[in-house]
């Protein structure tokens, strides 16, 4: 079975974000990058397929030259080979675009990707790719199991959980659950030095069409000051509430 593994590199949740160019544009600036959240998960089931059924597994990036790190973690954790789309993912249709073109011709039987990216929260792309492919498609998959070409799929639906059969080949838009955070992959020494060995093919882009643009970015308003009100003076707490707070 060849598994391929779709992995955006976004900005670590600690990092302090701003914007650049009128607020348009994020500043990478002092950023420390991760493999996305949504997307580690995916990997990491994975790699338990390459253990207990000897998956072959792609990773793949749409992304400058910055986020060959991101892809070398990837490997480092167990995937056997990664690719670079040599293009700045600008929206989700270009990056579904190039991603179902390594698809076609990769003959993958299983792609996994997060259901959304930790940075813009798209939720486009793997469903964008099912539909690119002409492949099956399950999204906020919380738990998978291949059997032959058949693959059982759960996902996440409003009050509960629901269970799909579906056949390979297969698009899967992941999430927490699809392994638990305690079974994540720390890179060990060896992984890390294996890594460096390993393939990973640079791609030039195929030409699509850019179907959106960020015009402004804005950041949460900053929180006012606390107001401490002495527990002896009801009259001031429900002025403040009424007046101020509006909730009353």
């Amino acid at each position: 079975m060849k598994i391929l593994v779709c992995i955006s590199h976004v900005p670590d949740t600690t990092s302090k974000i701003n914007f650049i160019n009128g607020d348009s544009e994020f500043d990478t600036n002092g950023v420390q990058f991760v493999i996305n959240p949504n997307d580690e998960f995916g990997l990491t089931r994975a790699i338990w397929f390459k253990e207990q059924q000897g998956a072959n597994v792609t990773v793949v990036n749409v992304g400058g030259a910055d986020a060959e790190a991101t892809l070398r973690k990837a490997l480092a954790i167990g995937a056997d080979e990664a690719i670079r789309v040599n293009a700045n993912p600008t929206d989700g249709f270009f990056v579904a675009k190039q991603l179902a073109e390594v698809v076609k011709n990769g003959s993958y039987d299983l792609v996994i990707a997060g259901k959304e990216s930790l940075d813009y929260n798209g939720g486009m792309v793997p469903g964008m790719l099912a539909a690119l492919t002409g492949n099956d498609f399950v999204n906020s998959c919380i738990g998978l199991d291949i059997n032959g070409t058949t693959a059982k799929a759960v996902r996440e639906i409003d009050g509960g959980k629901e269970t799909i059969s579906a056949n390979l080949p297969l698009v899967i838009g992941g999430q927490k659950g699809l392994v638990e955070e305690k079974d994540l992959r720390i890179p060990n020494m060896r992984g890390i030095m294996t890594a460096r060995t390993k393939a990973l093919t640079i791609l030039e882009p195929v030409g699509a069409d850019n179907t959106t643009k960020a015009v402004k970015f804005e950041k949460p308003a900053a929180k006012s000051a606390v107001k401490l009100v002495s527990p002896d003076n009801l009259d001031e707490l429900i002025n403040l509430l009424h007046n101020e707070a509006k909730v009353i």
